[in-house]
């Protein structure tokens, strides 16, 4: 009698050349494993490196979340107004004009600039006008090319108001 060779259940398992035998279930395990250690070693490597900066926009935010209604309310204060303060760039800088409606000797405040790509050129600047000269200078030597984010904050006759500019420098 001739034995059918398709029916015999005394196979060897798959096994590659080296002869180690894996079934599914390891083969699974193995493949989480690789992937986990993947996007760990990536993760290493990014907060390792000071090259990528995790730093974070604002050091306390919860501080600064809990007045952002003061924000809001002095946002829309500067939006009531007849005529807003214009951000102008010149050869010289960004000229930040104030309406002619104001007694400038009068108005106090800040001006503060964010570079979002790097913290260490942030700056902040008073605000100091005269009758004669309604405008503030922000003198380009100050200013590298790029994206700011300009925020003038300022009080006039006890209101205050607030204005947010983002300015791209060549």
């Amino acid at each position: 009698m001739i034995k059918d060779s398709s029916t015999t259940t005394d196979r060897a398992p798959l096994s590659g050349s080296w002869g180690i035998h894996i079934n599914w279930g390891t083969g699974i395990v193995i493949a989480i494993a690789l992937f986990m250690s993947f996007i760990l070693y990536f993760v290493v490597k990014v907060q390792s490196n000071s090259k990528y900066d995790n730093e974070l926009v604002v050091e306390e935010y919860y501080k600064q979340d809990a007045h952002y209604q003061d924000e809001i309310n002095q946002l829309q204060n500067a939006h009531d107004l007849s005529h807003q303060p214009t951000f102008d760039q010149t050869a010289k800088g960004i000229t930040v004009t104030f309406p002619s409606e104001f007694d400038f000797t009068k108005l106090t405040g800040e001006l503060s600039l964010y570079r979002p790509s790097n913290k260490k050129l942030d700056f902040e600047m008073p605000i100091s006008l005269t009758n004669s000269n309604p405008s503030l200078l922000i003198p380009k030597t100050r200013l590298v090319g790029g994206r700011w984010d300009i925020t003038l904050h300022w009080q006039y006759e006890g209101k205050e108001y607030m204005t947010k500019e983002t300015v791209y420098i060549n």
